[in-house]
């Protein structure tokens, strides 16, 4: 087995801040120029989500609306008495998505559907660079 990771970072604007991901680990995993494999997409931080999406504006808003129907922005949290923070609602959101998925590399692609992306979803309550990583296990 071996295994090959590479880093990139992203600026996200935060407060439920969608970005499509996927032409840029797509090309992360055609410069391995692996043909099958295993792949791992983590973002390194607790305040933030990767997922697949179908990535569109009415789905962007039906997610932040269901999120904040069960974390809402300004509802008291203990995180928020312990830090000062303001951004518990964010750690919680990103708790219930998780901050990595797997997915499939098969004759070099990976394996979505046509409508399906690769998404970098960033609750925090203020601009941010997020850093990304990419683990292809082969």
């Amino acid at each position: 087995m071996t295994v090959k990771i590479e880093k990139f970072n992203i600026s996200t604007l935060g407060f439920n801040d969608i970005i499509d991901i996927t032409s840029k680990v797509q090309g992360i995993v055609s410069g391995f120029g692996l043909k099958d494999a295993l792949l791992n997409i983590q973002v390194t931080a607790s305040e933030a989500s990767i997922l697949t999406l179908e990535c569109e504006p009415g789905i962007n808003a039906d997610l932040a609306q269901l999120l904040e129907e069960i974390v809402p922005l300004n509802k008291i949290y203990k995180h928020d008495e312990t830090w000062h923070e303001g951004n518990a609602y964010a750690h919680l959101k990103a708790s219930l998505l998780g901050n990595n998925i797997a997915l499939s590399v098969i004759e070099g692609r990976i394996e979505l559907n046509s409508w399906q992306k690769i998404v970098l979803v960033d609750f925090d309550s203020k601009p941010r660079v997020r850093t990304i990583v990419v683990c292809v296990v082969y």
